[in-house]
This record gives C-alpha cells, sequence and structure tokens, in this order.
C-alpha cells in the first residue's frame, strides 16, 4: 500500500464506498467479456467475486483487515493459479479496471484525484502482470 503526500491511505481518502463502486463498475464489464468469464467458476454470478475483490481491495489500500480475517493471506498467484491467464486475459482484465477506474473519477475528491489514479493503475498493472501465468 502506498500513500499520498499527506500520509493517508487511499481508504483513508476515498472509503469504502469507493471501492465498492470500483468494483461494480469492473465487474460490469468482466460480465460483457468471454475470454474473462470464462474463468469464473460461478458463471454469470460475480456476486462473491465482487464481495472477495472488493474486501481485497480496501484492505490493500488501508482499510479494515476484513480480507485476512475472513479468507487468510490473499496469496493472489496462488488463488488464481488454477486458472489459464494469459497476455489477452491480463489485457482484457487490465481494460475493465481501467475503465472502472475512469468510471470512479467523480468519486475521488478532486484534489486528489490525479493521485489516486496514478496509484490505482499503477497498482492494477503491476497486479495483472504478476498474475499472468502463460
Amino acid at each position: 500500500m502506498t500513500e499520498t503526500q499527506d500520509n493517508r491511505s487511499l481508504y483513508d481518502i476515498c472509503g469504502r464506498e469507493y471501492f465498492v463502486a470500483l468494483v461494480d463498475a469492473f465487474y460490469d464489464g468482466v460480465e460483457t467479456d468471454s475470454i474473462l468469464m470464462a474463468m469464473y467458476p460461478d458463471g454469470a454470478d460475480t456476486t462473491e467475486a465482487r464481495q472477495r475483490l472488493t474486501l481485497f481491495l480496501v484492505q490493500y489500500w488501508g482499510g479494515p483487515h476484513d480480507y485476512m480475517e475472513q479468507r487468510g493471506h490473499p496469496m493472489l498467484r496462488m488463488r488464481h493459479g488454477g486458472f489459464a491467464i494469459d497476455a489477452q486475459a491480463r489485457d482484457r482484465w487490465l481494460l475493465h479496471m481501467a475503465s472502472a477506474i475512469e468510471h470512479t473519477l467523480h468519486l475521488v475528491p478532486e484534489p486528489e484525484r490525479d493521485s489516486v489514479v496514478q496509484q490505482l493503475a499503477s497498482y492494477v498493472v503491476n497486479a495483472a502482470e504478476h498474475l499472468r501465468n502463460q
């Protein structure tokens, strides 16, 4: 997790509601993507995936540790290891996440908007590449 210049976390700046909106916007896009939806064991029902990603992002960006309490250490590579994540899947995931970030910009306070977007974008690019296994 990184912090802004005044040492507030992204969670402190944006709040839980921001991460819920970000994840909802992301999964609204994912649900239209046949490449990515093929990886979801629950099919078109992304309810649990949305909850898990929200808890993870909230914790990662400085919020409560509900993810850790409910699911243990994130271990992202292990949790995603059973899925074939190639460059195309990575790029599709990034496309939907970038769209979600853009879609939720209005929810980020203006003075911190550029910093928040930069930190989120940097993180998701690194995370997506880290999870690529093909």
